[in-house]
């Protein structure tokens, strides 16, 4: 993108990494958080949003978005949403770069798209969140910049979705998170390395083939809760009886029950909303099993993106050819333990 800045600026970059929740996902969603108290266990991994920021000479905002494959070029006083599908960045512009006395040029990637299930769309804000606010010297402690992230994307632009994701992309690691109607607590884990890397030689993240728009399955979860549809309140609950179950058997080392509670964390969600699974996504489960996984869950919303196997050591590979028979792609991972990250770079 052409500009107006100096020859060799200096560059602001930033990383958030992007996350696989373990159990408890839904209860981070409102009204139930503020009705009964929402908890999830999640994970940061080894694949992130990028950006990058360059400062201009004039007041004119570039953006190039790899995952949206979007380019503008609009003035700073015009950044603002307008319905398109840069309205994530502009929206985040607008919220912390109104007043920056020159404009800059943004270039933003993901390891992952929107509808992966694994918080694409919130690491990218809260990489944002990074950039614009060391650009603008704000002096935000991490709580702040996941509130920022957060309400820029739930409240600002009134996309659906829970709470977790921006606070697990700033904090990064493995924690537990408790969700109340106006606070969230972000209590980390010291997970002993050797539990980490058992778990990083026996999970297996395998994506489904597709990605999903999430917005219709929150409605249907969040409307069935406000009904008080029995399957979907006793699902939420479970889901919160599961996440503490969890969190007790990655602090003991207990992984094999840890991957048979995976397994019921998958049944007690796909009791939330009939929408959060489909055939495919069962028959790919239903084949993990048959051939070693312990147990599984699809890692966001439900309905595509990807999914999250345990599987007993001797049998990984052979779930990994079974997947891929059924045209899914099953890879390892490793875990993330620094979450949101910003430093500068002189540019070349």
């Amino acid at each position: 993108m052409p500009d107006a800045a100096d020859s060799s600026p200096r560059l602001l970059r930033a990383r958030a990494p992007l996350r696989v929740s373990f159990a408890g996902g839904g209860t981070d969603v409102p009204p139930y958080p503020a009705e009964q108290g929402g908890l999830v266990l999640s994970a940061t991994i080894n694949q992130y949003a990028y950006g990058t920021l360059r400062p201009r000479a004039d007041r004119q905002i570039g953006i190039q978005s790899l995952d949206l494959d979007a380019v503008a070029s609009i003035a700073l006083e015009d950044a603002r949403p307008e319905g398109d599908k840069l309205d994530l960045i502009k929206a985040a512009i607008q919220k912390l770069a109104a007043d920056s006395p020159h404009g800059f040029d943004l270039f933003l990637h993901s390891a992952a798209p929107p509808g992966s299930g694994l918080g694409s769309s919130s690491a990218v804000m809260v990489t944002l969140v990074g950039l614009l606010s060391e650009h603008m010297k704000m002096p935000l402690t991490d709580y702040e910049k996941a509130r920022l992230a957060y309400t820029v994307e739930r409240q600002d632009l009134g996309l659906k979705g829970g709470t977790q994701d921006q606070y697990a992309a700033v904090f990064g690691g493995f924690n537990f998170m408790e969700f109340r109607a106006d606070e969230v607590i972000v209590n980390p884990l010291r997970i002993a390395t050797e539990t980490i890397n058992e778990l990083e030689y026996n999970l297996l993240l395998c994506f489904t083939g597709t990605t999903r728009v999430s917005d219709h399955i929150i409605d249907d979860q969040v409307g069935r809760y406000r009904s008080q549809e029995s399957s979907t309140v006793d699902g939420l609950g479970m889901q919160k009886e599961l996440a503490t179950a969890m969190k007790d058997a990655l602090l003991r080392g207990q992984l094999t029950e840890f991957g048979t509670l995976l397994d019921r964390a998958w049944t007690s969600k796909k009791r939330m909303s009939p929408r959060i699974s489909n055939e495919h996504i069962d028959e790919l489960y239903e084949e993990a099993m048959r051939h070693g996984a312990l147990g599984g869950k699809v890692t966001g919303a439900g309905g595509g993106g990807y999914m999250l196997l345990y599987c007993r050591y001797d049998c990984k590979h052979e779930v990994r050819g079974a997947l891929a028979a059924l045209g899914a792609d099953a890879v390892e991972f490793q875990f993330d333990h620094t979450g949101l990250t910003t430093w500068s770079h002189q540019d070349d």
